[in-house]
């Protein structure tokens, strides 16, 4: 069987940013909740997405906060985006598929500590990570462990990460707390660019293992006077980034692979896509 697990608070925020919004007959804005649904609905029209899961962002706010007070917040988001999150979790559970809300732990710990847990089973073939999001590339492990970007159609196994990042799966969590991301609020170290990040590290594929000093660098990478600098006076800080940056396994999930079978709606679907306005998407169901 193939796993496909789903980075549901990604998708919230391409349902809200893609299609125009949308009010239920309440007055509430459920566009991005019905874009959600869309997707999912489309996913599950391929015959070969049988077994599923859909991680989502209860919170924004993690342990990654009491760690970091630069990382990422609540603040920013849309209300009418934000008003969403529970909402997106009533209607995927309707739909009859797992959701696991995170609280403590991220969407993408959940991700990473099912795709650790089946890619080892031997009844999974392959599990596929539903997400464009860089962080994501450190759980991908030749072709047994995948992530796909479905918005173009892109399916990254090991050789497609280190085409695109300069390095391997295991490296990411280096190359981002030299780089930075962001979309996580971690800035990275100065002067440490994608090009720069992706040659040392090629080398040296973690942070502890670039030496100390700059004579003993066995590469040529422009600037790395300045680079050797900054990663000296940013030192701490750079692992720190590494640790935000790492995807935890250990959140307590409890569902097996079998358990992840979609088989059909809830009762409540029904009702639950009249009350969004949009009773049509039950014909969209697969037959």
């Amino acid at each position: 069987m193939k796993i496909h697990l789903i980075d549901g608070t990604y998708e919230l925020f391409r349902g809200f940013y893609g299609p125009p919004p949308r009010k239920a007959p309440d007055g509430r804005e459920v566009g991005a909740t019905i874009g959600l649904l869309r997707s999912l609905l489309a996913l599950l029209s391929n015959p070969e997405v049988t077994h599923l899961a859909v991680a989502f962002d209860h919170v924004v706010e993690s342990f990654r906060n009491d760690l970091f007070d630069g990382y990422k917040t609540g603040e920013g988001i849309d209300p009418d985006l934000f008003a969403q999150f529970h909402l997106a979790e009533e209607a995927v559970a309707a739909l009859g598929i797992v959701v696991w809300p995170m609280v403590e732990f991220e969407a993408d710990d959940a991700l990473a500590t099912a795709a650790l847990r089946f890619k080892g089973d031997p009844a999974v073939d392959q599990v596929v990570i539903c997400s464009p999001d860089k962080d994501l590339a450190q759980l991908v492990s030749q072709n047994h462990v995948v992530c796909w970007d479905r918005r173009r159609e892109i399916v990254y196994d090991e050789a497609a990460v280190l085409e695109k990042y300069g390095v391997g799966p295991s490296s990411i969590p280096d190359y981002l707390a030299l780089v930075g991301d962001a979309a996580d609020g971690i800035p990275g170290v100065p002067g440490w660019g994608a090009k720069s990040s992706g040659i040392v590290l090629s080398k040296y594929k973690y942070l502890e293992k670039i030496p100390a000093k700059l004579e003993d660098w066995e590469i040529k990478v422009r600037g790395a006077k300045r680079l050797h600098e900054n990663l000296s006076n940013h030192r701490e800080e750079a692992f720190l980034y590494r640790r935000l940056a790492t995807l935890r396994s250990d959140v307590p999930l409890t569902e097996q692979p079998d358990e992840l079978k979609w088989v059909c709606p809830r009762e409540n679907f029904a009702k639950f896509c009249q009350s969004l306005g949009t009773a049509n998407l039950l014909d969209q169901l697969p037959k």
